[in-house]
């Protein structure tokens, strides 16, 4: 578990103080890094080496100071000395690395001084984050990567979406080349997908899952479908209920929970090639992923025809927001800005998040749940900020975790596809921890919900052959929403046509109208005589045309 921001300011108060006045490069280096890492509760000796052989880009061979492969690599110098010289030099050492080794972030000192470059941000000079060592505790929220928090943002426009749908979509196709398929693959590639985030958004110890693919298994893959199995299912045991003599590696990782490990699948045969991809997967920084769309491009990546359009077979989250924003989020926003001042209306309101129910008929990998989800988590943010500011107390950060009522039980859907089912749980999952390191950013105190105890509600089922009432009673719904399929009819397959004809009981209907619109009549008859409200999209032929009479 990682440290909280407090105790981490502490330790950085601490250590700035203790050191410096230090001024020797080779006296006291190795003692100020593990000091150092120990401000973020991090073992330098379990992480990272010191005097890392490595042959340069001249050929020479180099050592590099220090480096925790795959996240940071450090350059120290003399007090004193140039730190543009000992930025350039450390980037003469990346051609002799890995790419699965090769560092996010370089940081060289001199004890007095310290610069940090986000490679991700493209590491220009100028663009660094640069500080005194008395300056540490003020800049410290710099180093959250360390400790498992990602200072950085998410974005749809971030290329690493779609290179991480990429990769997993390449090692899709190599098991699949090879005989694995169906149910099994998918329910693999859901859980290495889990993991490889989770080591990189503190959910794990960082990089524990590509360290012990690394380092407990074979170079030539032949025992890495039995790791991986046995990972599995140490994440689905509770920790009093796992022997002893477990590895320690395996019995640092925590209790999932969640039904995600539960299940038995077959243990897949991986080759040389398909370890080094799963490795190439496990590179990429995760934590930078979205929810709200990666599911889907992680869907079409698993199709060869569909990955060479990858990025265009989503919805946006600006697109998305379109829907969500008119429907609700626009007027809660507006009510918290109303009511703000006043602490008992601000309270109910409160209560009044906690009670919202999103559907999502047609729900896909659930990128409309994920966002409706991270924008409920973003307003509560706000709102036990606001209350704590109210009371004057300062102790929210004590509770923020009994504090939080909003989370992924109140959204529901249905999806045809068992996969895309699966991954929309996941992703909700990703979602609500992205948002538990934002509220323990904010509040200074570390919050997790391990071992997972609510789960989207997500039907796999036939959503025009389903009654919704036995999903999500109306009663208990307060918002559908959603982006059901568009089939035009004279497209529709033989399928699709009985469905829309059960819809409507009508022959004439099934064979005039667009696929679409079998959503608009059940959401119609889903929300007569209540205050439901709902949201969907699709194309303008539904209200232009000859669908007009007689569809409405």
């Amino acid at each position: 578990m990682p440290l909280s921001w407090n105790e981490i300011k502490d330790r950085s108060l601490a250590f700035s103080r203790e050191w410096q006045n230090e001024t020797s490069e080779d006296a006291e280096a190795k003692s100020f890094w593990d000091a150092f890492f120990n401000v973020f509760g991090v073992s330098r000796r379990r992480v990272a080496a010191f005097e890392q052989p490595v042959k340069k880009d001249d050929g020479k061979q180099g050592f590099i100071d220090l480096l925790w492969k795959g996240v940071i690599l450090v350059e120290h110098k003399s007090r004193g000395k140039n730190l543009d010289r000992a930025f350039t030099q450390a980037l003469e050492y990346f051609p002799g690395l890995k790419d699965a080794h090769l560092p996010k972030y370089v940081l060289v000192s001199d004890f007095a001084r310290f610069r940090l470059y986000d490679l991700d941000a493209g590491g220009d000079p100028n663009q660094c984050t640069e500080f005194s060592i008395t300056e540490f505790p003020q800049n410290v929220h710099h180093f959250g990567f360390l400790a498992g928090y990602e200072k950085r943002s998410f974005s749809t426009e971030d290329p690493v979406n779609i290179e991480a749908a990429a990769r997993m979509g390449k090692l899709h196709d190599r098991l699949r080349e090879c005989g694995y398929a169906g149910h099994d693959l998918e329910m693999l590639l859901v859980r290495l997908l889990f993991c490889m985030f989770a080591e990189d958004t503190a959910i794990f110890e960082k990089n524990a899952f590509l360290e012990y693919i690394e380092n407990r298994t074979n170079e030539d893959g032949s025992d890495l479908g039995l790791h991986l199995s046995n990972i599995f299912q140490v994440l689905n045991t509770a920790p009093e209920k796992r022997m002893k003599t477990l590895d320690e590696q395996l019995q640092a990782m925590p209790y999932v929970n969640g039904g995600l490990f539960a299940g038995t699948i077959q243990i897949a045969q991986f080759d040389r090639t398909m370890r080094e991809t799963l490795l190439e997967c496990c590179a990429l920084d995760w934590s930078r992923i979205s929810p709200a769309i990666f599911g889907s491009m992680f869907q079409a990546a698993m199709n060869p025809a569909e990955r060479r359009a990858l990025g265009a077979h989503y919805t946006s989250e600006a697109n998305i927001l379109k829907a969500l924003n008119p429907l609700f989020l626009d007027d809660l926003r507006a009510e918290f800005d109303r009511i703000k001042k006043q602490r008992p209306k601000l309270e109910e309101f409160h209560r009044r998040l906690a009670s919202v129910r999103v559907f999502d008929p047609a729900c896909g990998c659930g990128n409309f749940l994920v966002t409706a989800y991270r924008e409920l988590r973003a307003l509560e943010l706000d709102v036990l900020a606001t209350l704590d500011a109210l009371k004057g107390t300062g102790q929210l950060a004590t509770d923020v975790a009994a504090m939080t009522w909003v989370n992924v039980g109140q959204f529901y859907g249905i999806e045809l596809e068992e996969f895309p089912v699966r991954i929309a749980e996941v992703a909700l999952w990703l979602a609500d921890h992205q948002m538990n390191l934002r509220a323990s950013q904010q509040f200074g105190s570390y919050f997790t919900r391990l071992p997972l105890k609510e789960s989207a509600h997500i039907l796999h089922g036939n959503a025009l052959r389903t009654d919704w009432r036995k999903v999500l009673p109306p009663s208990e719904c307060s918002y559908i929403v959603g982006n059901p399929p568009f089939v035009g009819t004279q497209m529709q397959n033989a399928a699709q046509k009985a469905d829309i004809r059960l819809v409507f009981g009508n022959d004439r209907v099934a064979n005039s109208l667009d696929f679409v619109t079998a959503w608009y009549k059940k959401a119609a008859e889903y929300i007569a005589e209540t205050r439901i409200k709902a949201a969907f999209v699709s194309t303008n032929s539904i209200s232009q045309g000859e669908q007009v009479g007689v569809l409405w």
